[in-house]
């Protein structure tokens, strides 16, 4: 049974600070590029093409859109330690797209959650670690400005990497 998510992989000219906060804080950084979830990870049997269907149906009508993050957040938890870098313009798009994906096919998966738009630049084992490294990334005043045009399928594999199934492109 394949474990998926949906993403937004956004580039950034000034990705390199990106991965600078992800490489210290993240260790995930290594498996999986900076991304935007989308659709949380669940396990399936659902076939591929099923799924793809499904995601051409819910995002034929979403337009590319622009997305600006700026700021960090930190969200102690019992899921983890997480440091985000904020979406400041685009998250109503990325919403939009989390409820339209979850609805259907995929209306099981969802969790309970209340769903904020973000990308992740940490998860720390301590709120020590967390609350240090919130100081830390709290000192960077990047903007980070994208124009989001594709949705991509991971499928999540044994050690954690991430392998692209599937990109949708946006229809202009």
């Amino acid at each position: 049974m394949d474990t998926r998510t949906i993403m937004i992989f956004p580039e950034f000219h000034n990705m390199d600070v990106i991965h600078f906060y992800r490489k210290q804080y993240d260790p995930l950084s290594a498996l999986v590029k900076p991304h935007i979830t989308l659709v949380f990870p669940f396990q399936s049997n659902m076939s591929n093409d099923r799924l793809n269907k499904h995601l051409s149906d819910k995002l034929m009508n979403i337009k590319p859109f622009e997305i600006t993050l700026n700021g960090v957040t930190k969200q102690p938890g019992e899921l983890g330690n997480y440091l985000f870098l904020n979406i400041i313009e685009g998250k109503e798009h990325i919403h939009e797209i989390h409820e339209l994906l979850y609805s259907g096919l995929l209306k099981e998966y969802k969790k309970g959650y209340p769903y904020t738009p973000h990308l992740t630049l940490g998860n720390l084992d301590s709120l020590e670690k967390l609350e240090m490294a919130y100081l830390d990334a709290s000192k960077c005043n990047e903007t980070f400005k994208a124009v989001i045009n594709t949705i991509s399928v991971e499928v999540i594999g044994a050690s954690g990497e991430s392998m692209i199934i599937s990109e949708h492109r946006l229809p202009e």
